[in-house]
């Protein structure tokens, strides 16, 4: 009757959060209807109350574009459907039995099952006498006990103390990935304009993000750091991928800067189902080496700031074990240019033999030197990414 009991007080006040949200994100989408107007321009206005105009109308649709993309999020929080399943009882006592021979008190172990098909294991944990415990020994237990490879997931708790927490534990991905990255500043500069970024949005997807700033030197390297910055905090606020770039380039736009387009090229790859697509905004071209085949990806979108909406070319690929993304800035393309670049860096690419991501970008970017005679009249940036079956 207990386990009843909070099952039901759960899904009461999951029912209060839903209708709180609902009703959150009608009101941001009516007041981004408010912000929706067309820019009018009168013939009998001066040019500089018309710059002021255009100026106010941009800033709004930053504005209508932000509140539209909340609305979004808590619509999709608010229709989010979790359906909890009892552990079997044998499997449950022999994680509670087990945990307690440890020090360790374990109190409702169930399956947290999702709409995508996704289930991790949901337990209470807390100790008695012992010391704080670390959350992912405990993981690494559990994982033991039920025989699955089980890791912490990032909402949970590090530490296991006296306080009784719940904690989620998530089946590991089918594939792992490792990032290697070499970069080369442009001659008489100590900045590099080009910046690199890796995170994780959310369990089981890994993006990695390159920047290439307008120009060489410091304001490049902080325009170029100022879009990964802003990129990040929109894709950990819930932000889809193509919205978050739409908003930068929103926000860039809007300023103004004629001399502040850096591009935007991210690598986002599913760990689970084994594939990735690319997300371009002026980025120069991309690869995928399997074995000695080499797939190159590129387009011919302008960076970002350029027009109100960007030129965001996405393109979806799939992975297998053993394969490698490579992605570059163009500074490494340019110093191919007198070779038919394209065909120059895919035949670098393919005969390239070592497996570690750090040595292949290191040893690229040191052909892309040799290349281009010796010099670095461009920043250059290789990051590559080794996927494996785990």
């Amino acid at each position: 009757m207990k386990t009843e009991k909070q099952m039901m007080q759960v899904g009461q006040v999951s029912d209060l959060c839903r209708r709180r949200l609902l009703s959150y994100a009608e009101s941001f989408q009516e007041l981004a209807k408010s912000y929706h107007r067309d820019l009018i321009v009168d013939s009998r206005m001066d040019r500089q109350t018309m710059l002021v105009e255009r100026r106010l109308w941009e800033s709004r649709q930053v504005l209508k574009s932000h509140l539209d993309e909340m609305a979004r999020i808590m619509k999709n929080v608010a229709g989010e459907v979790f359906h909890c399943k009892p552990m079997e009882e044998k499997k449950r006592r022999l994680l509670i039995r087990a945990m307690r021979e440890e020090g360790i008190c374990a109190e409702n172990p169930c399956y947290l099952c999702r709409e995508t098909g996704r289930e991790s294991i949901v337990v209470t944990l807390s100790v008695g006498r012992r010391k704080d415990v670390s959350a992912e020994d405990a993981a690494d237990m559990i994982s033991v006990l039920l025989n699955k490879r089980l890791k912490l997931s990032q909402e949970s708790p590090l530490l296991l103390d006296r306080t009784p927490r719940c904690y989620e534990l998530e089946e590991e991905a089918r594939y792992l990935a490792m990032t290697g990255f070499a970069r080369a500043i442009k001659e008489d500069e100590t900045v590099s304009g080009d910046n690199y970024s890796v995170f994780e949005p959310e369990s089981g997807r890994l993006m990695v993000v390159l920047s290439d700033g307008t120009g060489s030197g410091e304001q490049a390297g902080r325009d170029s750091g100022n879009v990964l910055d802003l990129m990040e905090k929109l894709l950990d606020a819930g932000y889809s991928t193509k919205a978050a770039a739409e908003m930068v380039n929103l926000a860039l736009f809007a300023m103004g800067d004629d001399c502040n387009h850096p591009t935007l090229d991210i690598c986002e790859i599913d760990l689970q189902q084994g594939s990735c697509d690319f997300h371009k905004a002026g980025g120069a071209a991309s690869f995928l080496k399997h074995e000695e085949l080499v797939e190159k990806f590129s387009d011919g979108s302008l960076p970002l700031g350029i027009f109100q909406k960007p030129e965001m070319i996405s393109i979806h690929s799939s992975l297998s074990d053993g394969d490698y993304l490579i992605m570059v800035s163009d500074g490494v393309i340019e110093a191919f240019d007198n070779q038919l670049y394209e065909a120059a860096i895919c035949d670098v690419i393919a005969g390239i033999r070592e497996q570690n991501p750090e040595e292949i970008a290191e040893k690229i970017l040191r052909m892309a030197v040799v290349a281009g005679g010796g010099r670095i009249p461009d920043d250059m940036t290789v990051a590559v990414i080794g996927i494996w079956k785990t």
